[in-house]
């Protein structure tokens, strides 16, 4: 009897056992979705929150001052203006996303030993500007115009060049209308703010999860107020008739080679493309110092 017994609670137990299984694998199902779609709506609020820091001094061997300009993005710009040769032009530092001005400074100290002033400054929800949210180049590219316009309203005659990295080459590009300039170098610039999206996706999960993208994409209007046809820079360099040296690395994951080559096979002329071998989304200046100096101040001794 108890025999009996025993293998009637074996079989209870594994219909028991088969039930939860399914019940389990059902709410996977059910669940995987919305875990996907939360982790996705977490990551736009993460890529978009503002990054503020606290800046160093300027370090002593800069010949230079702590500066603020209002820009239309809605945002206090905070930045520093370094004094060069007054007979030299100007460059204007644009750094990349989740930087600030301090990324810069390297660049600021070799030209201006070349007697270029220098401005730096940070971008809106960058640093220590004001600003709520990243937008990856929107609101950024009317700091750019605030930055010229100051540069403008002081020196009205002299020539400007800017250097812009990443999300600051973007801003450039994206400008509206075409900042007032006369040479700019653009450096890892995203032709598409669905391709830096999807790069980014493919570096972390690989290459099948870029079919999330769309979900990402579908943030930005409730989120920024703009649409992903506001965020393509390969549309708009083809409006920028000054001379344009473009930066790309051959490894580059998070704007691939590829695609910086169409980008740049889509700006007008004239321009220039160096593609440093070997190299991936990294600050250039500081992984090929001495022919980054070389080919900057060549572009800029020509164009300016």
């Amino acid at each position: 009897m108890s025999l009996a017994f025993g293998v009637q609670d074996n079989f209870t137990k594994g219909k028991i056992v088969k039930i939860n299984k399914r019940k389990a694998l059902i709410i996977s199902i059910v669940m995987t979705p919305f875990i996907i779609i939360s982790l996705i709506l977490l990551a736009g609020t993460i890529a978009t929150y503002p990054s503020k820091q606290k800046i160093i001094d300027l370090p002593n061997d800069l010949n230079g001052q702590t500066i603020e300009f209002n820009s239309q993005s809605g945002a206090k710009i905070k930045g520093w203006f370094i004094i060069g040769n007054p007979k030299t032009g100007v460059i204007i530092l644009m750094h990349g996303v989740r930087a600030s001005r301090v990324s810069m400074i390297e660049r600021a100290r070799f030209l201006s030993k070349e007697g270029y002033s220098v401005l730096l400054f940070d971008f809106q929800a960058h640093g220590e500007s004001t600003g709520e949210q990243i937008t990856f180049g929107y609101l950024e590219s009317k700091d750019a115009q605030a930055a010229v316009n100051f540069i403008k309203n002081r020196f009205p005659d002299k020539k400007i060049g800017i250097i812009g990295v990443s999300m600051g080459g973007a801003a450039t590009i994206l400008a509206e209308p075409k900042l007032n300039v006369d040479a700019m170098v653009l450096e890892l610039v995203y032709p598409t703010i669905e391709e830096a999206i999807g790069n980014r996706f493919s570096m972390k999960l690989g290459k099948w999860s870029e079919i999330f993208t769309p979900l990402l994409l579908t943030q930005i209007k409730p989120r920024l107020g703009i649409t992903a046809d506001d965020l393509k820079p390969i549309d708009k360099v083809k409006e920028i008739r000054i001379p344009k040296l473009f930066i790309a690395g051959e490894l580059d994951k998070h704007t691939r080679q590829e695609q910086s080559i169409r980008l740049f096979e889509n700006a007008s002329n004239p321009k220039e493309l160096w593609i440093v071998k070997g190299a991936k989304h990294w600050d250039m200046h500081s992984v090929v110092k001495r022919e980054y100096e070389s080919k900057v101040l060549k572009f800029f001794e020509n164009s300016l």
